[in-house]
């Protein structure tokens, strides 16, 4: 994952071809620059700079913080895991899509927000809804359809939603809650609130016309919005290498004339330092900003995907910089936590698992009357 970079300036730059062939073509350094290949040398490296990297961001952060991070995302990876765990028994129907692999992303942004911020996200849902406090107990009841879910169990895995937490789903449709999410920001706006809004979204979802339409009336209305693309690579099966010509998401908010940061979604610290900067744009500024943030995930698109469309060594390598495993290492080297601590923190995750595992096996079925219920039309 290549450094933090900030762009906030919109600037042109042209490649031409050379007769002499010393220049290259815009293609051809777009193709040598969108790669599926992993070198292990360079994961591995890579790995050791961010530990160094995230020394630094550290010193910056309460410590009960730190630890508190660290639990949310030990927790989204257990609460996962057993998601497919059950998921394969029969116990989860319907589709499934799971965020191991992803975590810092959605624990380094949200838990930079205010309480009463908002957000909206995609169909892999189930991290973020618990990072913006839903229980765990009410996340997999509705992941087991039932009563004691979020929505009683009539939303599934794909659409998490709580009014009381400011947490507006869990979208089906690619694309569909980046406009959605910039109708929140402009009734921020309009409210006259200093509230943000942060909307996540996968790099598939740039390749739709809501992600354009959005990009422009969020700067042109200068909308508190900030737009987190979670590029982990893959829309479903499909590389991003064969479906997107410019491999640089962040670097189509130039042509908006947004501020933008490519941002490595494998550092928890990275991630909330750069949303932070978001937020302080947004809130005193009441502008937009895109976060490109690459991450990588380790199961399929969802439960149904055999995952053919990569190697094995592939997802080796990338889990060579799993995110948990880095966070826990540098905290350890900074003596925020030891070993003991870290067991701690994973026995309580394992424990709020299984607990909230309990009551959805234990919470009713919806009763029929429910179907005509919290309908609008």
């Amino acid at each position: 994952m290549p450094k933090t970079a900030t762009r906030q300036k919109t600037t042109t730059k042209t490649n031409k071809s050379s007769s002499n062939g010393n220049n290259k073509s815009v293609k051809q350094k777009t193709e040598e620059k969108i790669t599926d290949k992993v070198d292990p040398k360079v994961s591995q490296n890579e790995h050791k700079e961010r530990k160094k990297s995230q020394q630094g961001l550290i010193k910056n952060v309460e410590p009960e913080l730190l630890k508190e991070m660290l639990y949310q995302m030990v927790l989204g990876r257990i609460f996962e895991q057993k998601c497919a765990e059950v998921y394969r028994i029969g116990k989860i129907g319907g589709f499934c899509h799971l965020y191991i692999g992803q975590e810092a992303v959605a624990i380094g942004a949200m838990m930079a927000l205010r309480e009463d911020d908002l957000v909206i996200t995609a169909y892999r849902d189930h991290v973020q809804a618990m990072v913006k406090g839903i229980s765990p107990e009410a996340v997999m009841a509705e992941l087991y359809g039932r009563m004691g879910g979020v929505v009683k169990g009539k939303g599934g895995s794909m659409h998490m939603f709580s009014n009381e937490h400011n947490f507006y789903g869990g979208h089906g449709i690619v694309g569909g809650q980046i406009g959605v999410g910039t109708g929140m920001a402009f009734a921020q706006k309009y409210k006259g609130i200093d509230n943000v809004t942060l909307c996540f979204f996968g790099e598939a979802a740039v390749n739709q016309g809501i992600f354009h339409e959005s990009l422009n009336m969020a700067q042109l209305w200068k909308l508190p919005c900030i737009y987190i693309c979670e590029n982990n690579k893959y829309g479903m099966g499909t590389s991003q290498a064969r479906a997107m010509s410019i491999s640089s998401i962040a670097q189509k908010a130039e042509g908006y004339g947004i501020a933008s940061e490519f941002v490595d979604g494998m550092d928890v610290l990275a991630v909330r330092a750069a949303t932070m900067r978001a937020i302080k744009r947004a809130r005193e500024e009441s502008l937009p900003t895109l976060l490109e943030i690459r991450c990588y995930r380790f199961m399929g698109h969802s439960m149904s995907d055999p995952g053919k469309y990569r190697s094995t060594d592939e997802i080796k390598q990338y889990q060579l910089r799993d995110p948990i495993f880095l966070f826990k290492e540098s905290l350890l080297d900074a003596k925020v936590i030891f070993d003991r601590d870290y067991e701690e923190i994973e026995n309580r995750a394992k424990e709020a698992v299984e607990k909230a595992l309990k009551f959805a096996e234990e919470s009713p079925l919806p009763h029929e009357k429910e179907l005509f219920t919290d309908i609008y039309a």
